[in-house]
C-alpha cells in the first residue's frame, strides 16, 4: 500500500511528534544531570525491519537516526506484549550500542495481537562499572576494562521487571540508584509511545500505519539523493588526525576518499590506521553506521531542511571500512572514548566534501568533546557521587559568508550545557567562571567559533576528575580557503599559583579541596584571507571580547587606536600576505615527513600482515623514523636535513613490510 502525500505527511509529523513526547517524558523523569539537563538520550521508532521511521527533530541527540535494532531484536527469540530488551554491548548489538554507558531498551509494540512497531530508547548511565568512576578511560585497552557488558536479554517479562538482571545491573555500578531512576524513566518513555502508538493506529488504521512506515524512509531516501546530486560527481580524499592513542603513542590516522555518483555517495576508509589499544575506537562493523555517515546527513538536512529524520537518509550512503581498523574494529578492542574518533571522522568529511563544496562545507570545527566529570564521596552513605560537570566543546568552523558558532559545537550531538547552579547544587564544585575562549577561534575572511573555557574549585577531598576524550592538543582545528587553524585545547591545574601545572589529556586526576582546575578548548577553523575580514567586523569582536587588540593586529592585520580604526597602520599591515597556514606548524611539520600517499602504502603494507602484528610493526617503524626527528616533534619542527632523512627511514621501513607480507 502507498500512501497519499496528504495522510503520509500527516502521519510523518504525528510519529516525529511521539517521539519527541518519548523524550520528554524520558527527560522529565530522569535522575541525572547529563539526562535532565545535558540530554544524552534519545528515543524513536522502528519499523518491522528493526530501522528507524521516526525520529525527534528538537530533543536528544541527533546523530542516531541510522542505528539498527535488528540484531539485538533477533537475539533474545519470540516477543510478547510488556517485554523490554535491554542492552549495551557495541559487539553483540552490532552498533546499536557504541560504548557500554549507552543503555538501550526496546520494547515490540503490538496491534491485535502481532508487532506493528519497536520504540526504542537509550540514554547515557552515569557508570557501569569498570576500572575508573564514569567506566569511560582513554586508556583502556579492551572492551573488559569498561564495565559490564549486557548482551541483548529481557529486563522486562510480560511487563514484571527480571528481578535478577536488575540486581546484577545495580551491583556492577558505583551509582546504582541514579542508575535505576534513568533505567525506569526511560521504561516510563516507552509506555508513553506505546498509548500514543496505540491512539494513532486506531485513528487511521494498522495498514495505514504500517505502510507509512515504508513510506516515510523511501520518501525519505528519494529526497536524500536528489540532494546528493547537487554535489558534482568525482571522488575526493582528505585525512585527518587524532593527537595520540590516549595520551602517549602516536597520532592515528583517518584517510577517506569520498566518491559521489548521481545521487549516490560511497565512503572509502582505505587508508585509516588499524584500531589501537586505547578506547578510541568506532565499533561501526563495517555499516554506513551513524558515527561514520552524520555529516552526510548533515548536509541532506541543511540543503534540505524538511526532510524526515528517519533510516531513508543512509539509502544513498555506502562504506568501505577495513575490519580491524579504527573505525571498524574487532572484539574485544575498547570503544569507550569512541565519540573522539567520530568527531575526527567529521572533520575529515568536511575536509573531503569542501572540495566538492566550496562555499558550503565549513572549515574544522574545535574537533573536541569533553564531558568533565566529577567523582566524589556520596554526601549520604556510601558509594559515590559520579557526574558531568560539563560537556565540554570547541567552536564551529567558519564557512564562506558565516563566522562559526562560538562556544557551541553540534558536530556529532546537540547536547546542553548544564546550568552552572544545577551543576553547583549536585556536586562539591564551585564554577568560578564559564564563558568563551578569546583568540581561541581561527582567523579568516569569516572567523572560526570561539572555543569555551572553565575554571572549578574543588570543594571536598577525596575527589577525582575525568575528563575524557579530550583531543586536539597537537593538531590544531584546520582552516580552509586560506583560513588560520583555531587555537589548540589546554588543561591546568591551579593556574595562576606558584603550582600551576599545565596537565595535557588526563585519565583519573586525584584532586584535594581548594584545588583549581581550568580547560580550554580549541576554537574552529577559519575560512578565507584573514586580510580579507571586514575591518569593522574585527572591530566588534574586540568590543565583544571574542578576540584582543593584540591578535587582530597579529593575525588581521588590523591596527587600532583606544578601540578606534588606524585605517594608515591597517592598510600597512595588510600589504603583506598574512603569516600562518591552513593547518597550523604542527601539521605541516608532520605531512613534511609523513606524507599522505606514503601513509596509503604503508598502511597497505600493515594490512596485509596478520592483525595481531600490525600495532607492533606499526609502533617500531614510527620509533625508527622519529628517532631522526626533535624530541617534541611535531610541536617542535625539524630541518630539511633532518626531514629528508626521516623520509628515507620510512620508505625503507615500508618496503621492509612489504617484504615480509609477500614472504
Amino acid at each position: 500500500m502507498k500512501l497519499d502525500p496528504v495522510t503520509l505527511e500527516i502521519l510523518g509529523n504525528k510519529v516525529t511528534a511521539l517521539t519527541e513526547e518519548m523524550c520528554l517524558t524520558l527527560q522529565r523523569t530522569g535522575r541525572t544531570l547529563y539526562v535532565k539537563e545535558t540530554a544524552d538520550f534519545a528515543c524513536a521508532l522502528a519499523g518491522l525491519d528493526g530501522r528507524f521511521f521516526a525520529y525527534p527533530r528538537g530533543i536528544g541527540v541527533s546523530g542516531f537516526v541510522g542505528l539498527d535494532c535488528k540484531t539485538t531484536i533477533d537475539a533474545v527469540g519470540a516477543l510478547e506484549p510488556g517485554d523490554v530488551i535491554l542492552t549495551n554491548d557495541p559487539y553483540r548489538s552490532r552498533g546499536l550500542a557504541t560504548h557500554l554507558p549507552d543503555l538501550q531498551v526496546i520494547e515490540p509494540y503490538f496491534h491485535d495481537g502481532k508487532i506493528v512497531a519497536y520504540g526504542w530508547a537509550f540514554l547515557h548511565a552515569s557508570d557501569v562499572g569498570g576500572k575508573v568512576p564514569s567506566s569511560i578511560s582513554p586508556t583502556n585497552s579492551d572492551i573488559f576494562q569498561e564495565g559490564l557488558q549486557i548482551p541483548p536479554l529481557k529486563l522486562m517479562r510480560a511487563g514484571t521487571m527480571n528481578a535478577d538482571v536488575a540486581l546484577l545491573f545495580q551491583a556492577n555500578s558505583r551509582t546504582p540508584d541514579a542508575n535505576m531512576g534513568d533505567l525506569r524513566a526511560m521504561l516510563a518513555a516507552l509506555a508513553a509511545g506505546r498509548r500514543r502508538v496505540a491512539q494513532t493506529i486506531a485513528q487511521h488504521g494498522a495498514a495505514a500505519w504500517l505502510a507509512a512506515q515504508q513510506d516515510l524512509v523511501a520518501y525519505a531516501g528519494r529526497r536524500a539523493a536528489a540532494v546528493l546530486r547537487q554535489v558534482p560527481n568525482g571522488t575526493y580524499r582528505f585525512s585527518d588526525y587524532l593527537d595520540d592513542e590516549a595520551g602517549q603513542g602516536l597520532p592515528v590516522r583517518l584517510a577517506l576518499a569520498v566518491t559521489l555518483d548521481d545521487g549516490a555517495i560511497h565512503l572509502d576508509f582505505t587508508g585509516t590506521d588499524p584500531q589501537v589499544a586505547a578506547a578510541i575506537n568506532i565499533p561501526s562493523h563495517g555499516q554506513p553506521h551513524a558515527w561514520l555517515t552524520l555529516r552526510i546527513l548533515s548536509l541532506v538536512c541543511t540543503l534540505d531542511k524538511s526532510v524526515p529524520l528517519n533510516a531513508g537518509l543512509l539509502r544513498p550512503i555506502s562504506v568501505t571500512a577495513p575490519e580491524g581498523s579504527l573505525v571498524n574494529p574487532t572484539a574485544p578492542a575498547a570503544v569507550g572514548v569512541r565519540h573522539a574518533a567520530a568527531v575526527r571522522v567529521n572533520d575529515t568529511l568536511n575536509g573531503v566534501l569542501g572540495q566538492a563544496l566550496t562555499q558550503t562545507m565549513p572549515a574544522a570545527s574545535g574537533g573536541t568533546i569533553i564531558p568533565v566529570v566529577v567523582a566524589e564521596p556520596a554526601r549520604h552513605g556510601g558509594g559515590q557521587n559520579v557526574q558531568v560537570i560539563e560537556p565540554m566543546v570547541g567552536g564551529t568552523g567558519a564557512r564562506w559568508g558565516r563566522d562559526g558558532a562560538d562556544g557551541r559545537d553540534s558536530s556529532i550531538s546537540n547536547l546542553a550545557n548544564n546550568p552552572v547552579e544545577t551543576v553547583e547544587a549536585e556536586t562539591g564544585v564551585e564554577i568560578e567562571h564559564y564563558g568563551l575562549r578569546p583568540d581561541s577561534g581561527g582567523a579568516g575572511q569569516w572567523r572560526g567559533g570561539c572555543g569555551q573555557e572553565i575554571r572549578f574549585r574543588i570543594l571536598h577531598d577525596d575527589t577525582l576528575v575525568l575528563a575524557r576524550g579530550m583531543e586536539r592538543l597537537k593538531f590544531r582545528p584546520w582552516g580552509a580557503h586560506g583560513g588560520r587553524p583555531g587555537r589548540s585545547a589546554q588543561l591546568l591545574l591551579n593556574p595562576g599559583t606558584p603550582h600551576a601545572r599545565e596537565l595535557g589529556k588526563i585519565d583519573t586526576l586525584s584532586v584535594v579541596a581548594g584545588d583549581v582546575i581550568a580547560l580550554f578548548t580549541p576554537g574552529g577553523g577559519g575560512w578565507g584571507s584573514p586580510h580579507d575580514r571586514d575591518p569593522q567586523a574585527v572591530l566588534l569582536d574586540i568590543a565583544r571580547g571574542l578576540i584582543t587588540a593584540d591578535s587582530a593586529r597579529r593575525d588581521y592585520g588590523v591596527a587600532t587606536v583606544d578601540g578606534t580604526l588606524d585605517a594608515d597602520a591597517t592598510a600597512k599591515l595588510r600589504a603583506t600576505a598574512p603569516a600562518g597556514s591552513e593547518r597550523g606548524p604542527e601539521r605541516d611539520a608532520w605531512d613534511a615527513v609523513f606524507a599522505p600517499d606514503v601513509l596509503d602504502r604503508f598502511n597497505a603494507a600493515l594490512y596485509a600482515l596478520p592483525a595481531a602484528t600490525r600495532a607492533r610493526r606499526r609502533s617500531r617503524a614510527y620509533a625508527e623514523v622519529l628517532a631522526l626527528l626533535p624530541d617534541d616533534f611535531p610541536r617542535r619542527g625539524a630541518d630539511a636535513d633532518a626531514i629528508a632523512a626521516a623520509r628515507t627511514q620510512l620508505n625503507a621501513a615500508i618496503d621492509m613490510l612489504s617484504e615480509t607480507s609477500t614472504a
